[in-house]
């Protein structure tokens, strides 16, 4: 047989497996598992609540790059949301007032907007009314925080830089004035 039509025979052998790799590659982005061994891809296996806290840098839309570990005797909230999220839209005005309210007592929020560049105009426009730094993540991985796969999604630094709130965990992960109360509050006094 000539190659040029076993190639022929072989082309859609070829296409339903690369199809099928696809799909279960689709399938476990969508349950947050790794394509390599099934493995849970949503947190970092290494974060963990009362351990030195991952370093990340937010590069703000104004240009600037701050560093959670320059935060070090601050109180930091690192936020991961979009614009295109209702929930985040609805937690955002709430942990903005929060923030300018505890701000003299030491409170910094690092807010990391999961969307594209192509809705800059829009994360500008949420950006413009909070009281906290804002940029673009860029892609879905947060350094050691592991691959933002739902939102919103908050991790709480005390002032030593261990982290005290993992929010992979929080079974609520939007932020009501109780929880900030419970858990923030506590860590400015």
């Amino acid at each position: 047989m000539r190659s040029d039509a076993k190639n022929m025979l072989l082309a859609p052998v070829a296409t339903f497996a690369a199809r099928r790799h696809w799909l279960r590659a689709a399938l476990a982005c969508w349950l947050g598992l790794s394509i390599f061994g099934w493995l849970p891809m949503a947190s970092a296996n290494n974060l963990e609540v009362g351990k030195p806290a991952p370093q990340l840098v937010l590069h703000t839309l104004d240009g600037r790059s701050i560093d959670s570990r320059d935060l070090k005797g601050k109180v930091v909230i690192l936020t991961f949301w979009a614009t295109w999220c209702g929930p985040c839209r609805e937690e955002l005005p709430l942990l903005s007032a929060y923030a300018a309210r505890h701000a003299k007592q030491g409170l910094e929020v690092l807010g990391f907007s999961l969307d594209s560049p192509d809705d800059l105009a829009e994360v500008k426009k949420v950006a413009a009314s909070l009281s906290f730094p804002v940029g673009l993540l860029g892609n879905p991985w947060a350094g050691d925080y592991g691959r933002i796969w739902h939102i919103p999604v908050n991790f709480t630094i005390d002032r030593d830089g261990v982290l005290v709130d993992n929010g992979w965990k929080d079974k609520e992960p939007v932020w009501t004035a109780e929880r900030l109360e419970r858990i923030v509050t506590p860590l400015l006094r």
